[in-house]
């Protein structure tokens, strides 16, 4: 009885002395690779701009909400952009 706690100890000692000897490295895991950042992040900028695109031809411009993404609209658009110049 009295050899087993003995041994426990030492078991115990060992253990910390090679926890204590290790560096403490954190190893960090990422659970979205940075490719899958990235396309996240542009398919976010993606709809926010057609969204924006979409509301404010709506809502600012008085327009139909879906005329927006229609070729006819954007060259109109284009027009009056380039008339000043």
């Amino acid at each position: 009885m009295e050899q087993n706690r003995v041994m426990r100890q030492q078991i115990e000692e060992e253990i910390k002395e090679e926890v204590e000897a290790k560096p403490n490295r954190r190893i960090r895991v990422r659970l979205l690779p940075i490719w899958l950042r990235l396309l996240i992040v542009i398919g976010l900028i993606f709809i926010a701009v057609l969204s924006g695109a979409l509301l404010g031809y709506s809502v600012i411009g008085g327009g139909h909400a879906m005329d927006v993404f229609q070729k006819s609209t954007w060259t109109h658009i284009f027009d009056i952009v380039n008339k000043g110049a």
